[in-house]
């Protein structure tokens, strides 16, 4: 794996397989980085991340998170547009959507916390499909 962005704030760093068509494939975080990010009983696990294939897949897990009450915050990290919830143990999790790859320009070797816009970017990305492709260069 490739050491491809880092995140100061948040001490972490984001790792890419040679070949993949992922952002990231790993991302490592600092146990204390983030105020409240584990609790004092929690051992290991911080969150879990699965990608869906299309914005409008993102947009129906948040409403599907505002429903179940899980929901606990959203974000754009560039390439890559962020859900986040909580189970009901706590476990924090993030479903994202990817960028087309054509389109991550400054953001190849960067993972920004910045506000997520999801009504532009479903105006923008609507019905565009970029899960599931494996790169043929290798970075």
């Amino acid at each position: 794996m490739h050491v491809i962005a880092r995140e100061p704030r948040a001490e972490a760093a984001f790792l890419r397989l040679p070949r993949s068509g992922n952002h990231h494939d790993l991302g490592l975080f600092g146990v204390n980085a983030a105020e409240g990010s584990l609790r004092k009983d929690q051992i290991g696990l911080y969150h879990l991340a699965w990608q869906v294939d299309t914005i409008d897949e993102l947009a129906d897990a948040r409403e599907a998170l505002l429903d179940a009450l899980a929901y606990t915050g959203e974000s754009s990290h560039g390439a890559t547009k962020s859900i986040y919830g909580a189970d009901p143990d706590g476990n924090q999790f993030e479903i994202m959507w990817m960028l087309p790859r054509t389109e991550w320009g400054e953001y190849e070797h960067s993972a920004p916390i910045d506000y997520l816009d999801l009504s532009a970017e479903m105006e923008r990305w609507t019905g565009v499909d970029t899960a599931g492709h494996i790169a043929l260069e290798t970075q």
